[in-house]
């Protein structure tokens, strides 16, 4: 028999994502190998089309490739800055936008678009359900990092093509995500970008219509 969730468990689920933040501020406690390799197992069970499971992990260990990544964020930080006007720019400023150097943990999200896994049912028409598959896995890592009192970030101010290069992968794979994960150093309901007044969260009848 399939297990029954409650009207407990239905609140918990609610407050656990309510409670999933992009990450940016981290302590630098190192994160138990178990832990790590059980929130890697629970991200399998994520959906994928055709029950291909395209996603792969890379743990950035190397102090050397890291710190080449950080840099490489922080200039991308400045490019972007750089284009936006005076007002604009000091909000961005006063924003942390990667946790790279502080997370004990770095990990690159690729999708394989070689994979002959699920022979290519569904991704035949839509191939970008690869794509959309390893965020499900991301996001499936995101909960059960949340539930264990871990936070993640999504490091979005890197070039897809650097990161790509640098880590050495093979080359279909194709670069989703730069996450960093491990506690982060004040827990918030609030999302980060909202409590600096960058973007307040949208209503969800903002983002519904009908036809």
């Amino acid at each position: 028999m399939p297990p029954r969730f409650g009207p407990d468990f239905q609140d918990e689920l609610s407050a656990l994502l309510a409670w999933r933040r992009d990450v940016r501020h981290f302590r630098q406690d190192p994160l138990d190998e178990n832990m790590v390799a059980e929130l890697l197992a629970t991200a399998q069970l994520a959906p994928s089309v055709g029950n291909s499971q395209p996603w792969r992990f890379v743990r950035v260990r190397s102090p050397e490739l890291r710190e080449a990544l950080a840099a490489h964020a922080d200039r991308e930080v400045t490019r972007a800055g750089a284009a936006m006007g005076e007002e604009q720019r000091a909000a961005y400023s006063a924003l942390k936008l990667h946790g790279i150097r502080e997370a004990p943990e770095v990990v690159a999200v690729f999708c394989d678009e070689a994979t002959t896994a699920g022979s290519g049912l569904g991704a035949a028409t839509m191939p970008e359900t690869r794509g959309f598959s390893v965020v499900l896995a991301i996001h499936t890592l995101w909960l059960a990092a949340r539930a264990q009192g871990l936070g993640l970030g999504w490091v979005s101010v890197v070039e897809a093509d650097f990161v790509t290069a640098l880590l050495d992968v093979q080359e279909h794979w194709r670069l989703i995500a730069l996450l960093c994960l491990g506690h982060p150093r004040e827990p918030d309901l609030v999302p980060e970008l909202e409590r600096r007044s960058w973007q307040s969260r949208l209503g969800w009848r903002e983002n519904v219509s009908e036809r």
